[in-house]
């Protein structure tokens, strides 16, 4: 048993869920900065390249993660860490300034995380 295996399911989860959303967003959103004046097949060709990677983490994480939670409660997981992953892709990476929406889209998901989560 590894070190990773040890870890409690949920953690195993969220970690190679942010790992697959990182290659999720730069295959998303990374061409519009690095290949914009490519031809398009050339930066789906590229997108879909970085996306498998992303698969070879979300498909095992998703299987990981079932073990113990539902398929809403992965969905929900998987959304909060897009939205986590994206903002600083998007200030940082993309120079998008910051807006006041994307706290009140996190504050959003807060609430979908405990209506999914709940008991009852």
């Amino acid at each position: 048993m590894n070190a990773f295996t040890s870890l409690p399911v949920p953690v195993q989860t969220v970690l190679l869920l942010t790992a697959s959303n990182v290659f999720m967003t730069f295959a998303w959103y990374g061409h519009l900065k690095t290949l914009s004046h490519k031809p398009l097949l050339v930066a789906v060709l590229v997108s879909w390249g970085i996306a498998f990677f992303e698969y070879l983490l979300m498909v095992p994480a998703n299987r990981i993660g079932h073990a113990e939670m539902s398929v809403a409660q992965l969905k929900i997981i998987q959304e909060v860490i897009t939205l986590s992953v994206f903002v600083p892709f998007a200030f940082f990476y993309l120079r998008e300034p910051l807006k006041l929406d994307y706290l009140w889209a996190g504050l959003c998901m807060v609430g979908a995380v405990y209506f999914i989560f709940r008991r009852g």
